[in-house]
């Protein structure tokens, strides 16, 4: 049957001397991984696995959000701080209709970022809707080189120590023990680990990073189709673990930042403040084809310590604080105003 739709494409469709036999190829695999109706198990080309790749080095040309798929439609989990997609007045929770004028509708989202990425100085134009909204509205964003710090730390004159971590990539480790030398050497009044707007990342970076706080026991588990659960347990430094800790958590903490502030949750090692967080709680492997491309395939789903899915549940604040429109204008935090309000008070 497969050949015989091959067959037909290639003698009747009104294009077919455009056609080429790659195309229908990676167009098959393309529906093949599709079948399977998970918006994170992805066929990705050589071009899209060259363009994943260099996510997490933290270099590329494009417009700096991450995006995901949320009620079946294209979202904007995070935009980058000082990138292009910020700086257009992007924000996270946002619904993308469209790109330069094309439907998302059906669009995964990694054939999403192909098509918002692009050379820098090049424009993209997104139809945009967030609450408040009348109606969609257009968004051009200039695109630029996208180098991605993970990690930037800072003690406040009044001895609340802020670090804030936008992504879980190849130099978040590095960064962020810096970081935690600095809160040793400086000796806080107490932390506040801003996770906000946070997509993920690597998980290992994640477990290497709650056992900062956590001393021992398990920081995440991983639940297969079997029900097998692989649990990962924590290093054991606990170098942070008697200072004061708030994390910072909203929509667009996804992924690694979650099973973090899930983690310091559970132990009661640190308090959640903020809005629930993305809900991206599934675990995905990265197989590799012969030439050059690759597949996604989500295996399993993330579980905190005390059992709770991540993918199901998000991570719900201790303490829900909202960040309205009228905040974001007025360049108000009520959220690092309530941790700040949290740590100098105890």
């Amino acid at each position: 049957m497969f050949w015989e739709a091959w067959d037909a494409l290639k003698q009747n469709y009104v294009d077919r001397s455009e056609l080429t036999d790659k195309q229908l190829f990676y167009g098959a695999l393309r529906g093949l991984v599709a079948a399977v109706d998970d918006p994170y198990t992805v066929f990705m080309d050589p071009q899209v696995t060259k363009e994943f790749e260099d996510d997490l080095s933290g270099t590329f040309e494009g417009i700096g959000a991450e995006i995901g798929i949320k009620e079946d439609i294209l979202t904007i989990v995070a935009p980058l701080p000082g990138m292009p997609a910020e700086k257009a007045g992007l924000k996270a929770g946002d619904k993308i209709y469209a790109i330069n004028g094309t439907s998302t509708a059906g669009l995964n989202t990694d054939e999403a970022v192909r098509r918002i990425r692009g050379p820098k100085g090049t424009q993209v134009t997104l139809s945009i809707f967030r609450q408040g909204f009348k109606a969609i509205q257009d968004f051009t964003i200039t695109r630029d080189s996208i180098v991605v710090k993970s990690v930037n730390a800072k003690l406040r004159e009044d001895g609340i120590y802020i670090i804030e971590i936008s992504n879980f990539n190849n130099d978040t480790l590095n960064l962020f023990n810096s970081a935690v030398r600095d809160v040793i050497s400086k000796n806080p009044k107490g932390i506040i680990l801003d996770l906000r707007n946070n997509p993920g990342g690597y998980l290992d970076t994640a477990i290497e990073l709650a056992s900062e706080w956590i001393e021992g026991g398990v920081v995440v588990s991983e639940k297969y189709s079997d029900q097998r659960l692989d649990e990962h347990l924590s290093r054991g430094r606990a170098r942070l673990k008697d200072f004061a800790t708030v994390v910072l958590v909203n929509q667009g903490s996804a992924s690694a930042s979650e099973i973090v502030a899930g983690a310091l949750q559970d132990y009661k090692k640190a308090t959640i403040v903020g809005k629930k967080t993305f809900g991206k709680g599934s675990v995905q492997t990265m197989q590799n084809l012969s030439d050059g491309s690759s597949i996604k395939i989500t295996v399993a789903k993330w579980l905190t310590p005390k059992g709770r899915s991540i993918s199901d549940e998000g991570i719900k604040p201790d303490i829900e604080v909202e960040l309205t429109e009228e905040d974001y204008n007025k360049d108000n935090d009520p959220q690092i105003d309530k941790a700040l309000e949290i740590l100098l008070t105890k």
